[in-house]
């Protein structure tokens, strides 16, 4: 029986089990690979790594510690979080089942794809999928946001505080009646190319233009320095849906303190409902839930 069992090697799941290592819990780090998605990171031929600020830097030397910790990680998929006799079961795809007294949930959120040729060879080669990341990164560059949502639109925003050009290709009028996409389409920066469909990424090293369909059937490419695809985020909550309050966008519902509808369970990162997908907020949030989990069990150490 492990005091607590973390689920998820990104930026929440790998700051909690440091911070839980250095709290004296016998812990337990469950996860398929270590880093999560900032084993990825955007490449851009003008950019050098020194020029970007990111959480990376954190992520890694807590990487580093779990690499070294053999006894403190499980290098495996979960399928399944349930309640057990006042404990928690944690049964992984391979069939281990794993007990403990808490549980942080630490899955991220995966993106939704165009499933396009060249979107999975140009990804993160000039082509990635969180504008709110590389935005500053654009300053008199071109861009081109995909997306019929929120997320596409604030991108597209935050772009064109700092970008020459923006285009955005949207599915829909629904986006483009709200304040702020009345707001970017009335900036001379920013194209609109409704209803257009992506058929193709384009480049040689780095993705360099976008194939598109317009609505009367006609095909041309689309230059930019940069493409985003922000279609949506799709929380990795199915291993406790049935456990958990989840929000209508399935990301599970925590407080303040990253405590969920249930005692004992807490969720930290982007398969929360907390504020925004980034690296930085991630790793605080996964503080904030393994200092929350310390004090739960403190009467039951």
């Amino acid at each position: 029986m492990y005091d607590l069992i973390i689920i998820g090697g990104g930026p929440a799941g790998l700051t909690a089990a440091v911070y839980s290592i250095r709290k004296r819990l016998n812990v337990l780090l469950v996860t398929k690979d270590l880093g999560g998605k900032t084993n990825f990171r955007l490449a851009l031929p003008w950019i050098q790594d020194y020029q970007v600020i990111s959480g990376l830097e954190v992520v890694n030397k807590f990487r580093t510690e779990l690499e070294y910790l053999d006894f403190a990680r499980h290098m495996e998929d979960v399928e399944k979080v349930a309640r057990k006799n006042g404990s928690f079961a944690v049964t992984t795809k391979g069939g281990a089942e794993l007990e403990a007294k808490a549980v942080i949930l630490a899955t991220g959120a995966r993106q939704v794809r165009m499933r396009v040729p060249g979107e999975k060879e140009f990804t993160m080669k000039g082509l990635c999928y969180s504008a709110l990341s590389y935005a500053p990164l654009f300053i008199d560059r071109t861009a081109i946001v995909i997306g019929d949502g929120d997320l596409a639109l604030r991108s597209a925003a935050e772009l064109a505080t700092v970008a020459k050009q923006v285009s955005i290709v949207c599915g829909g009028d629904k986006i483009l009646a709200t304040p702020l996409g009345k707001k970017l389409m009335a900036l001379d920066k920013v194209t609109v190319l409704k209803d257009y469909e992506v058929v193709e990424v384009l480049g040689d090293e780095y993705a360099r233009a976008l194939r598109l369909r317009d609505p009367s059937g006609k095909v041309a490419d689309h230059k930019a320095d940069g493409i985003f695809v922000e279609k949506a985020l799709t929380p990795n909550s199915d291993i406790v849906k049935d456990t958990v309050d989840l929000d209508g966008r399935g990301q599970i519902e925590v407080d303040r303190e990253n405590r969920t509808s249930v005692p004992g369970l807490f969720a930290a990162g982007d398969v929360t409902n907390n504020f925004n997908e980034q690296v930085l907020i991630a790793i605080g949030e996964g503080a904030k839930a393994a200092l929350s989990a310390y004090e739960y069990l403190l009467p039951k150490l």
